[in-house]
């Protein structure tokens, strides 16, 4: 369950951790998420529950800080919900506390990704917000959307930002063909990111193995550098982004362009995480 720490304490450790990072601020005007300091704490990391209650990017949405929108369950697996509040439709997201960067990352899943509905993403992905200018944001990805194609069933795309900033960079993404089996039920999702090569696998149920290996990709230095324009500024060109100073692991659950959910089932979209790790190079 969600727990309490110290808010001005906690306060005190963003603030440090800010003024401890030299690369150029995140440049979209939307506020940042609200360090009221609620945690949760799961797969032996502390996440920050994200939530303000301004509308954030990405969509932009409305995000959820309630105990029943994000809880663990008996088994000890985080649940994220995309649920209605005094009738606006609220998005989920948590942040580790840890900083991260190079190295593999690895969630096990459990959800339909194939029946979502069409205007929904999950997002498994790295972000630092102190680095737009040198690299992007550090952003590496593996999402599941029908990215609005109600017909779409292959779900899963792995990416590299920057992709769709003023123009789309076709080369830094990748949606996997075959079988949609490995998007209904548990499966686990891994990328190895290095200064010089990002690799993504997929794999059936919730073992590494050969055997349940399903899907796999690589992205390395032999791609063109890409500019990311947003907010009216614009990155270096950028090839591999490495991460920064405050980059982090992050999970959500989120509506396109932050209008209703399209949920011809009447059920709620619901992501289950049974699993993360993380392991430094």
């Amino acid at each position: 369950m969600i727990k309490y720490l110290n808010r001005y304490l906690f306060l005190a450790i963003i603030v440090l951790a800010g003024l401890s990072a030299c690369e150029q601020s995140d440049p979209p005007p939307l506020p940042d998420f609200g360090r009221e300091g609620e945690l949760v704490s799961f797969s032996g990391f502390d996440w920050i529950v994200k939530g303000n209650g301004q509308l954030q990017g990405p969509g932009p949405n409305y995000f959820s800080k309630r105990e029943e929108d994000i809880f663990l369950d008996s088994n000890g697996f985080l649940h994220l919900k995309i649920d209605q509040q005094n009738g606006v439709w609220h998005s989920t997201e948590v942040v580790s506390v840890d900083t991260m960067g190079y190295g593999e990352y690895t969630w096990t899943v459990e959800g339909d990704f194939v029946s979502m509905p069409e205007n929904i993403v999950v997002g498994l992905f790295t972000w630092d917000s102190n680095t737009f200018y040198s690299d992007g944001n550090s952003e590496v990805d593996i999402e599941f959307s029908k990215w609005g194609n109600a017909s779409q069933n292959n779900t899963l795309q792995y990416g590299v930002q920057p992709i769709a900033f003023s123009q789309f960079f076709a080369e830094r993404v990748h949606k996997p063909a075959g079988s949609a089996s490995i998007m209904n039920g548990v499966s686990t999702h891994s990328f190895i990111w290095t200064d010089s090569l990002i690799s993504w696998k997929s794999y059936e149920g919730s073992t590494v193995t050969e055997e349940a290996l399903r899907y796999e990709w690589e992205f390395d230095l032999n791609n063109p550098p890409r500019v990311k324009e947003e907010g009216g500024q614009s990155s270096q060109p950028i090839v591999i982004p490495a991460p920064g100073n405050t980059t982090n692991a992050r999970i959500n659950l989120w509506i396109l362009t932050g209008i209703n959910p399209v949920i011809s089932s009447g059920i709620p979209p619901e992501l289950i995480i049974r699993k993360f790790n993380y392991e430094a190079l």
